[in-house]
């Protein structure tokens, strides 16, 4: 797994206190359920990191069916897996480290059969079996995890375990403020062969938003082989915010098995006719 580059920033969620003197103090464990049942308990105010639904609303639908098992990974109180019911899909799994959350959570949605939820945690996900989830939707979990302790590790340990669960050619959706710097050199490794298309939009109520541009947001951005986007975006601009769609790749088909008797790589030898020489083909 590559490190984050020399000379750029790590964004996401900001790091609170300790961050400035490097201690690993207890406010930057945010792979710790204690963390996130205090912070959920002192401040139970329904919130969406980053977009809203209707935000990212046109990629969900471009990409993922609404008749396919979705996971949405550190659902925390967000309101999205409740506008993607109403929205069509059928059947939004929702799993979250906090068990203060989730409770209320559950008692929320009791009824709503659309929707699950479960105390998990996405670093181990055991109650979730292989190749049993069709598309895996991140609204903010990399980036908790970027600006944590052992970051490299945690989100190795994630993507392992999201691609674990996730079908052939399902869609892993990470909506983050990391630009392609940042996130690509932990998305495109040796171990995770993704298919990524990057979609640039703005951060919903900054002067992007509500600005003209002649860009169509909903089409793919390039990126350049140094992992910048070209003259047109400032990757420091914190008024960005960047949708990956990694696409699963379907397993390496095996060689088949030579049959007893065969010449390993060659077909089978067809037989020749009485009084054929073999290897020749008769005149008639």
């Amino acid at each position: 797994m590559a490190p984050k580059k020399k000379g750029t920033k790590e964004k996401g969620k900001k790091q609170g206190k300790g961050a400035k003197s490097g201690k690993q103090s207890h406010v930057l464990a945010y792979g710790d359920d204690t963390y996130w049942n205090n912070r959920y308990t002192a401040n139970p105010v329904v919130f969406d990191w980053y977009q809203k639904y209707e935000g990212v609303k046109a990629f969900i639908n471009m990409y993922i069916p609404k008749a396919t098992r979705v996971l949405v990974i550190g659902c925390g109180n967000s309101t999205m897996s409740e506008e993607m019911v109403h929205d069509g899909y059928i059947e939004v799994v929702n799993i979250d480290i906090s068990s203060v959350v989730l409770e209320f959570m559950v008692t929320k949605y009791k009824g709503v059969k659309e929707m699950s939820f479960s105390r998990m945690d996405v670093r181990e996900m055991k109650n979730l079996k292989e190749l049993t989830i069709d598309h895996v939707i991140d609204k903010g979990l990399f980036d908790s995890f970027m600006c944590g302790i052992d970051a490299p590790t945690n989100v190795q340990l994630m993507l392992t375990e999201v691609r674990r669960v996730m079908k052939p050619k399902g869609v892993y959706i990470l909506v983050t403020y990391g630009d392609p710097r940042v996130r690509l050199p932990y998305l495109k490794t040796l171990e995770f062969q993704w298919e990524i298309t990057l979609y640039v939009i703005p951060r919903p109520s900054s002067t992007k938003a509500t600005e003209p541009s002649s860009r169509i947001f909903t089409n793919p951005v390039y990126v350049c082989e140094d992992n910048t986007l070209g003259p047109q975006f400032n990757l420091d601009d914190f008024d960005w915010h960047y949708v990956y769609v990694c696409t699963k790749e379907l397993p390496t088909t095996k060689e088949l098995p030579a049959k007893k008797g065969d010449a390993k790589g060659k077909g089978k030898e067809l037989p020749t006719k009485k009084g054929d020489a073999k290897g020749k083909v008769k005149k008639k």
